[in-house]
Order: structure tokens, then sequence, then C-alpha cells
């Protein structure tokens, strides 16, 4: 950025964490266009920033010329500064105020919304050598602050620093299955690997007469009593959003053809019973005030 930009950074010192919230009036963000965020959307906010801040927005400058190379048609780019309430994430003191660059969609009538007294939660990393600047991971991560979407930013947050959180799936591994003594029975294992090497594993259990039931297991021995992760939690998350649609052919390289159709059909359940890892985009709804749906 340009020095001009730069120059409207503020110099507040730095604070301690948490501080007090906004006044009662700066909490009421003007009507807006607010879409539901999907779990995985918010995940994927929530992972890659090391801060997301409550704050309110002090002021915002429009930003024009070759400062908006880049930006998507329709929006409108902003340096804005705002007063932090709480840091909702992050693991040190951030400044009183911190100013950061925004691209604005277009409000539910066409119109660039007024940021001014915006209550929000940024997505955000800080910027090296610049403490009142702040960047966020995506040029919208900008999203009108709610107390449900404070509820659920923080609930995922404690969620993927907790020592028992799923591993992050990297690859799928060998493929397993084995008949039973009935026809329509047996059972398929899939390894999965992951970012830490920890162990984790799909099983399709089949029995004659019964719906086939799908487990993950976390550990070494997979529990006959383990079910299928629910929709929308991190387990889920990790695996609709990073396995591939189809079973590797090198997973069931050293199966025979018959065991390896078998697993191939197994995993296609799996990825059925999880579901798309995001849901078709919601339409807009006008909401106002800032505590209304997130």
């Amino acid at each position: 950025m340009t020095k001009r930009i730069f120059f409207l950074f503020s110099t507040a010192s730095l604070i301690a964490l948490p501080v007090a919230a906004p006044p009662a009036a700066a909490q009421q963000a003007p009507a807006t266009v607010a879409t539901a965020l999907g779990y995985a959307d918010l995940a994927d906010l929530v992972i890659a920033s090391p801060l997301v801040i409550d704050a309110t927005i002090r002021s915002a400058s429009r930003i024009k010329g070759a400062e908006a190379d880049g930006l998507a048609a329709g929006r409108t780019r902003f340096y804005v500064e705002a007063d932090v309430g709480t840091l909702v994430r992050g693991a040190s003191a951030i400044p009183a105020r911190v100013g950061w660059i925004v691209d604005v969609a277009p409000d539910w009538r066409g119109r660039t919304p007024s940021l001014k007294k915006r209550r929000v939660l940024a997505f955000a990393r800080p910027v090296a050598g610049r403490p009142g600047q702040v960047q966020l991971v995506e040029p919208d991560a900008q999203h009108d602050w709610s107390t449900a979407l404070e509820q659920r930013v923080r609930a995922l947050a404690s969620e993927i620093v907790a020592p028992d959180a799923p591993p992050v799936v990297t690859e799928v591994g060998n493929a397993f299955h084995v008949p039973g003594a009935l026809p329509g029975e047996g059972e398929t294992q899939i390894f999965l690997r992951t970012r830490d090497n920890r162990p984790a594993a799909l099983s399709v259990l089949r029995r004659p007469g019964e719906q086939p039931r799908f487990s993950v297991a976390l550990s070494e021995i997979i529990d006959d009593a383990a079910a299928a992760p629910r929709r929308d939690t991190l387990l889920w998350y990790r695996l609709a959003c990073a396995l591939p649609a189809t079973l590797p052919e090198r997973s069931t390289a050293s199966l025979a053809p018959e065991d390896a159709t078998q697993a191939q059909a197994d995993y296609a359940f799996v990825i059925e019973q999880l579901g798309p890892c995001r849901a078709a985009p919601a339409q807009p709804v006008p909401v106002s005030g800032g505590d209304g749906p997130a």
C-alpha cells in the first residue's frame, strides 16, 4: 500500500484484552444484507484467522484507482479504522484501535452500505511491524456482529485448539474389505493419513437385512459402537471438506477385483452419508440491527 493509506493508521497504545464492550448505542448496526455463514465457510475463516476481532467501525475511507486493483465486480474497497471491543480469538494484546482494508458487497438495495458505527467481526492476521494494522484473511472477511455469530466462532475456536480435536486429513490410504459368511455381509476399512500422523479410519459394516453402518475411528482400535460424525461438527468438516469424491485406485490396488469393487461402493456410501461440504448458496435476506441472524 502507499504512504497515503499508512497515514490513516492510528497510533493508539496497546491494550490487554478483553476490554469493555462498545457502548450500547454503537452495538446497533444499520440495516444490511445478511447471508448465513455455513459451518464449513465459518470453519475456514476461523482456522485461517489468528485474530478474530469484535470491533465497531469508527471511520471508512473509500479506496479508488490503482489501490483498488483486483476488486471484484460490484464491490467497493474501503480502509476502515475500528475501535476494538473484544478479541474473540488471539493470543496477545492488540491496539485499542486498528485498521484494515475490506471489499464490501452492495446492500439489499444494491447500494454501497454505510460502514461507520457498524459492529463487526473481523477475521484477520497481524501485519509485521505495523501494530495498528491487520489484514483480513479474505478480502471480504468482515461480517456484521451478532450474538449467534460470536457464539459460533467461540465454539469453533475452542474445538479447533482442544487436545482431542480431530486431525486434519491429508490423504486416503489403503482400503481393505472382508466378506462375511452370509451374502451381503462384510466390512470395509479405509485408512486415512493425517497431518500429525494420528490414526484415522473409516469403517462400513454391512449385515443382511440391515442398513449399512458407517463410523469413524480416531485411534488404533476400531470401535464397533462408534458412530458417524454429526453434520456441522469439526470431525464432519475434516472429512466432508477433505475426502475426494471417489476412492483413489491406489487404495484398492492390493485387493481382489470383487473386494475392490465393494470397497469403492462402501466409500461412495460414506461420501453420500457425509453430504456436501458446502450447501448451495443461500439467498440474502434483509435484516436490521446488530443482533440479527448470523
